[in-house]
């Protein structure tokens, strides 16, 4: 059951013994919300959101996705990521290039200004990141983290 404490947000603590309260994917639900919402108000300077900000991360690596793989594994469908790119390459942030394996397929890079605006998000990222993880200690957010990429990345 979720505790109960001062820190809880005003309104919400005659919701807190009820059975949806303590289901998993109501909470994880909850905490996306939450979570999303605090990193869109941070990245809203850059002019970024939570998924454009995915997309340009994995634009910034050294993994050269294509926006079929950026679709995949944000868990998007392929017609999301086209205007996230769209919007990216228009501000100067990424590029389109033919996949070398196949040449039907868009490569998304990202230029010199990309990762420029990519540190200063990662930086807002985890700010945010931070402030959710308040509560826990460094080994609760070690088990966090392991747990829950245990049920995002397992088929």
């Amino acid at each position: 059951m979720p505790p109960k404490s001062s820190t809880i947000a005003s309104g919400i603590e005659r919701f807190l013994d009820c059975e949806l309260a303590g289901e998993i994917e109501f909470l994880a639900a909850r905490t996306r919300s939450l979570g999303s919402a605090r990193a869109n108000g941070l990245l809203e300077p850059l002019g970024l959101k939570v998924r454009s900000y995915s997309v340009l991360s994995l634009a910034c690596s050294d993994l050269s996705p294509t926006q079929r793989e950026l679709a995949e594994f944000l868990s998007l469908d392929p017609s999301q990521i086209v205007p996230l790119v769209d919007q990216l390459e228009k501000g100067g942030f990424v590029q389109r290039h033919a996949d070398p394996n196949d040449r039907r397929s868009k490569v998304i890079s990202a230029t010199p200004e990309g990762h420029k605006l990519y540190k200063k998000a990662r930086l807002e990222t985890a700010k945010g990141e931070s402030m959710s993880m308040e509560r826990l200690n460094k080994a609760e957010q070690d088990t966090l983290r392991d747990l829950l990429s245990r049920i995002a990345f397992t088929a």
